[in-house]
């Protein structure tokens, strides 16, 4: 659950960063039209107010501005917070590794119906792409990280996502012209699969 505080710390640790010449902020900052056109360089140029860091803030949350986000915490009803004695686990981000961030999130994006969340750096080196509950991080990666031909030997994934609706998602990729290592099937386990390969030839499973 979203908390005011830490997202306080948050938009001041933007204004850190930008004043430190951070490059990572780069790819979140150009969320704003004023640095939309801007390179990394460029934008660490300007002065980056507080407030600016808050509307990224703010936009990251899903709301139109900080003064929106504000005041719908406020307005929230509290929830009872878990104990320290019992953390919890609230979602999972598998990273990809490729070798070109923008034109896999392009792929993503293009091909498989997901939205790019953010891409840092310029060149990206660093990025999120997303649909629905499912979310994947992209790392840049100067050499392919598995041996030729382990993929294949054991079968390795780079993510397992859950899918609602197996067969239409299959259906949509399908006439998207998606390249596919393996096509819908029954799978041992009692559900239906299929593997995409992304342009890195990377493992991608849908299941439901």
């Amino acid at each position: 659950m979203l908390n005011l505080d830490n997202l306080k710390k948050q938009a001041k640790l933007l204004v850190r960063w930008h004043r430190e010449g951070n490059y990572s902020v780069g790819g979140r900052i150009r969320s704003l039209p004023r640095y939309r056109n801007l390179t990394d360089v460029e934008a660490l140029a300007l002065k980056f107010p507080l407030s600016e860091a808050q509307e990224i803030i703010a936009l990251d949350a899903g709301y139109k501005s900080w003064a929106e986000l504000k005041a719908a915490l406020l307005t929230s009803p509290k929830s009872t917070r878990p104990s320290a004695s019992a953390p919890v686990l609230t979602s999972a981000k598998p990273v990809i590794f490729v070798s070109n961030v923008q034109a896999s999130a392009a792929f993503f994006r293009d091909k498989l119906g997901f939205a790019i969340d953010f891409l840092h750096g310029h060149p990206p080196f660093y990025g999120s792409v997303s649909r629905g509950g499912a979310c994947l991080h992209l790392r840049f990666v100067h050499e392919p990280v598995f041996a030729p031909g382990i993929q294949e030997k054991e079968g390795l994934l780079s993510a397992f996502l859950d899918v609602e609706n197996i067969k239409g998602l299959f259906a949509e990729y399908k006439a998207a012209g998606v390249n596919f290592l393996q096509p819908l099937r029954k799978e041992p386990w009692g559900g239906s699969a299929f593997i995409v390969l992304d342009p890195d030839g990377n493992w991608v499973c849908f299941a439901g």
